[in-house]
């Protein structure tokens, strides 16, 4: 077993006797609390299975982390916008706007665990979204659009790091632009609605941004920054984050399908986005 790795352990309360137990388990030579609610088991030996078991009925999350790496060292971080920059689906609410939103949201959970190809199921969607005026994007925005806990915490750190921001996102260009202006992402990718004389065609234009696309956006600016994997945080919650998941050495499974907990490096089910900072405190 590598001792060579710290165990953070997250939560919004965790108790010193978790703690305690925990060191045990793992053997670990010592806790320190970097941040508030967030504890550091010093060289941890590596049994995730025994540690998940662990902590999932105490609402705790855990990662293993080099205990060197900080978030300086890291280049850039691309994240997925809807469920997981934001606690939305956008499509579904605006869906709602024409009172469709059951029908839109069943094939938006299916493409969501991986049963669906998602260009296909978003036309479908958008398909769906004809005729509504271009106003409901905006109560969308003004009236349901929340932003996840942590978002902004994490945004003031990556941003302090010098890191390089990217939203990029299977949703639309309505939202991404208006989350880009408001948390200071360098980049930002995501599909086009046709809107002709006020109202949605119910058409996409131009290539749908699917999994395959965020994938290459994030090469795409990995390569023209001369970043490294290893220096790569990406964050998502379903099967179309996946290849670019796949792509960061610091995987985060924000809130996610069982399908990206499994593949991705971290898990994060409890606390806010800001817990990805506190993997590198």
């Amino acid at each position: 077993m590598s001792m060579g790795l710290d165990l953070v352990i997250q939560g919004q309360d965790v108790e010193t006797r978790d703690l305690k137990d925990l060191a045990a388990l793992t053997g670990a030579r010592g806790i320190e609390q970097p941040v508030l609610q967030v504890f550091r088991l010093l060289g941890a030996q590596h049994m995730p299975e025994a540690v998940q078991q662990f902590c999932a009925p105490r609402a705790l999350d855990y990662g293993y982390v080099p205990p060197a790496r900080k978030l300086a060292d890291m280049r850039l971080f691309v994240t997925d916008m809807d469920s997981t920059l934001i606690t939305i689906e956008c499509i579904d609410e605006i869906a709602d706007m024409q009172g469709l939103k059951p029908q839109v949201a069943e094939i938006t959970e299916a493409a969501m665990r991986g049963e669906l190809d998602f260009p296909a199921s978003l036309r479908r969607r958008v398909a769906l979204l004809a005729g509504l005026p271009e106003q409901a994007l905006a109560r969308v925005y003004d009236e349901r659009l929340k932003l996840s806990p942590g978002a902004e915490r994490l945004m003031r750190h990556l941003r302090e790091a010098g890191v390089t921001t990217v939203l990029v996102s299977g949703g639309f260009t309505f939202f991404t632009e208006r989350i880009k202006a408001r948390l200071g992402f360098d980049h930002a990718h995501s599909n086009t609605l046709e809107i002709v004389g006020g109202k949605l065609t119910g058409r996409v234009l131009g290539d749908i941004v699917d999994g395959a696309a965020k994938r290459d956006l994030l090469l795409q600016v990995r390569d023209a920054i001369g970043a490294t994997r290893e220096q790569t945080i990406a964050a998502g919650d379903g099967a179309n984050d996946l290849l670019m998941l796949g792509e960061a050495a610091v995987s985060v499974a924000y809130r996610a399908k069982p399908v990206v907990r499994a593949q991705a490096a971290y898990a994060l089910d409890h606390v806010g986005l800001d817990g990805i900072a506190n993997l590198f405190a």
